[in-house]
């Protein structure tokens, strides 16, 4: 197999295991499964600096590499059920930014950075209403230990808001600036994030998911982000508390056929 070949067949397959990557997209478990993903990848990436080094269109063999993912990704989505497909495009997402990306720029070849513009430009073109932003490893493992809004983030996506919209940026600031500096804080955030992973797996997996978000947005977010507005910070996160003991009754404890085993 040639250098081409190597490199298109290493893009075709950056995000067949998708599902397993996203199960290992836990502060536990992300930094030992992104090793072995980067490792996976490396003799595409060492193939791609080969050519990059080599041909004389760089951006033409680049543009072909990024659309070798790009398609496996939309087939991807037309291979699965309608119902399924809205969620998959939010976890090829997160596979994107938490794997994809911080493998290309890790490599740091003269390639690196052209081909992550190259991928990022293939991928709003196959998916207009994508807001992925590229982002380094060191950047994502630090972002465990300061926390994701994971249940929210989801909410927004289903919503159709960015990673970086104004509620998402209210409530991370919330968190960081007022949660985290009471007695305990720590403590409650820590409980949040060992089950709010799970509950939007478990939603996820609903065929009325986008439902489901849009109740928790409307129930939920929409008037915890009104609290803040109104600096009734303990109003908020009393509010918030409640959101996650009700999605945790619902949600936490299904079996996989999506029924409560509690």
């Amino acid at each position: 197999m040639n250098d081409y070949q190597t490199a298109m067949e290493g893009m075709k397959n950056a995000l067949t295991s998708h599902d397993e990557l996203i199960r290992s997209f836990n502060r536990s478990a992300y930094q030992e499964r992104f090793q072995k993903y980067y490792l996976s990848l490396v003799g595409a990436m060492d193939a791609i600096e080969t050519l990059y080094g080599t041909v004389l269109e760089k951006d033409t063999m680049l543009s072909n590499m990024a659309h070798a993912l790009t398609a496996s990704a939309a087939g991807i989505i037309e291979s699965a059920p309608r119902r399924q497909r809205e969620q998959i495009k939010i976890n090829l997402s997160l596979t994107m930014a938490g794997y994809v990306f911080p493998a290309l720029l890790r490599y740091q070849g003269a390639s690196s950075k052209p081909l992550v513009d190259a991928v990022l430009k293939s991928w709003k073109e196959s998916f207009p209403k994508s807001n992925l932003t590229p982002a380094d490893y060191e950047s994502i493992e630090a972002g465990f230990h300061r926390k994701f809004c994971f249940i929210t983030t989801a909410a927004c996506q289903m919503t159709g808001r960015a990673d970086d919209c104004y509620e998402l940026t209210l409530l991370r600031n919330y968190r960081d600036r007022y949660l985290l500096s009471l007695p305990g804080g720590e403590d409650l955030v820590n409980a949040y994030y060992d089950v709010a992973p799970s509950i939007v797996k478990h939603i996820g997996r609903r065929e009325d998911a986008s439902v489901i978000y849009q109740g928790i947005w409307k129930d939920y977010i929409a008037p915890c982000i009104t609290l803040i507005e109104q600096g009734a910070y303990a109003a908020c996160r009393d509010l918030y508390m409640e959101m996650v003991r009700d999605l945790k009754d619902r949600y936490f404890y299904l079996d996989p056929n999506g029924k409560n085993a509690a």
